[in-house]
């Protein structure tokens, strides 16, 4: 529990930014579905896959707590279970108390950790179904180590319901798992790579995209492996050059739990890597790409996090207190640093109730309390982007409907290609915002039905009528 408080303070806490825009907003429309009239299937249609925005919905319903501590909640369970099992395996892979305590503290700091070039952390800072199914797949590891595989297999297959992706690589992880802490290893592991490579799916990779969803996902660079910069493949082909060490010298000294640990991350490391140049390579196959297959690198990261703090606590750490007290302070204050310099107009840890001091969402806050709930905006499509913004999401946090943003749309028509069309046609029409008039606010409502607009203040479009604003926005209605 300690760890856990330590690595929520260091991380922090931000609701509604990055994929939580897509995922707060599906759960709010569950429990409301008079939300969002204009613009669902932006949120919803990706969500088809995972039970996620359901799960959380009923759970909000059952309680009866609100969804911003439901969420909070969630999310510090998550990261609990997460180390939790980090402890169990670090047990089982390291004799010393000391060592296994500081695997537990090196994950904590780890948390925001960028994984290569995949645009992931090792968790979010917000909740997200991947934290839920990084937390169930590092307990179905757990049970695999204590021999007791068939407990695993419930709790993956609600990773998969969770995140189907992050799922899938969870059942590869515990495979090759499961291979190499038996006899034999190596040319079982051969063989699972070769009855593996067999099974590559299926008719609807070849189906040939439309031009708006080229656009969008030309804007997504990270989805693209061989655009990959020289630091990124190292941060892909290190660690796992790494594992091999450390498989050959823990196997060489005796330390054999640790070894067939290491050998099961390079091997499971190979062969997705192998798989996911294979996708990502010819061009007949780009409707794999936003699948992202470089996203196995994820608990490949947790795993370096790990074992790197057990090797410190074994060889460095030992039960030295100011050993500890220098190794605490500087991973957790550097990447605390990190953190407050990625939101640095934002409060570190944003609880439900606290006013906030960001001007972005001081404007969502009075919108969301203060327009009609059918409401339909029309803001800067890069607003993502803005200075002071932080990658809040409008539609999870003011509850309105708006026109397709140019950012973070982007990914969601990435995985659903029909949203292509109807995202570049409003994204079209909301060029050259910056010089936008009233004629150009007038041009959208007749076209889409937008009432309501977040602009720039002090000097907002003449003609707008204007009901509340701060030193940086204006909600003006049209």
């Amino acid at each position: 529990m300690v760890f856990t408080l330590l690595g929520f303070s260091v991380m922090g806490y931000h609701p509604g930014i990055e994929d939580d825009g897509v995922y707060l907003a599906a759960i709010k429309a569950d429990i409301n579905p008079s939300l969002y009239p204009h613009d669902a299937n932006f949120f919803r249609l990706q969500l088809q896959a995972t039970v996620f925005d359901r799960v959380m919905a009923r759970f909000v319903e059952g309680t009866g707590i609100s969804v911003a501590w439901a969420e909070l909640l969630i999310q510090f369970v998550s990261l609990f279970l997460i180390l939790w099992a980090t402890l169990g395996i670090a047990r089982f892979i390291f004799e010393e108390k000391h060592a296994q305590w500081a695997a537990v503290a090196m994950v904590t700091a780890m948390f925001t950790l960028p994984v290569a070039g995949t645009a992931l952390y090792i968790a979010d800072q917000h909740l997200h179904p991947r934290n839920m199914a990084t937390a169930l797949i590092m307990l179905a590891v757990w049970c695999i180590l204590k021999d007791k595989r068939w407990q695993a297999i419930p709790l993956l297959l609600v990773a998969i319901l969770l995140h189907p992706i992050m799922g899938a690589l969870g059942i590869s992880f515990c495979v090759f798992s499961v291979l190499a802490f038996r006899e034999a290893v190596p040319a079982r592991v051969r063989a699972l790579q070769s009855s593996l490579a067999a099974g590559v799916p299926l008719g609807w990779i070849f189906e040939s995209p439309t031009p708006s969803w080229h656009h969008a996902l030309n804007t997504r660079t990270y989805y693209y492996l061989y655009r990959w910069e020289w630091y990124e493949w190292l941060g892909a082909i290190a660690p796992l050059v790494l594992f091999w060490l450390l498989w050959r010298l823990a196997k060489r000294y005796g330390h054999n739990n640790l070894s067939r640990l290491a050998l099961a991350v390079f091997a499971y490391g190979i062969f997705q890597q192998i798989v996911a140049m294979v996708m990502l390579t010819p061009t007949a196959l780009i409707r794999l790409t936003p699948l992202q297959p470089m996203r196995y690198l994820q608990l490949v990261y947790i795993f370096m996090a790990m074992v790197g703090g057990g090797l410190l606590g074994r060889f460095l750490l030992k039960t030295n207190w100011w050993r500890w007290a220098i190794f605490l302070l500087v991973f957790n204050g550097s990447m605390y640093a990190v953190q407050r310099e990625t939101y640095d107009s934002s409060t570190h840890i944003e609880l439900p109730g606290v006013a906030p001091s960001n001007d972005y969402l001081q404007a969502f806050e009075w919108i969301r309390l203060n327009t009609p709930t059918d409401a339909y905006f029309t803001l800067d499509p890069r607003y993502l982007a803005a200075p002071h913004e932080d990658f809040h999401s409008f539609r999870a946090l003011a509850e309105r409907s708006q026109l397709a943003d140019g950012i973070k749309d982007t990914a969601v028509v990435t995985q659903v290609p029909e949203l292509g069309p109807v995202w570049e046609k409003q994204e079209d029409a909301q060029k050259g915002w910056t010089k936008f008039t009233l004629a150009d606010f007038q041009r959208l409502k007749a076209e889409f039905g937008v009432n309501w607009t977040l602009v720039n203040y002090p000097q907002p479009p003449a003609g707008l009528d204007c009901k509340w604003h701060n030193a940086t926005l204006a909600v003006c209605e049209v």
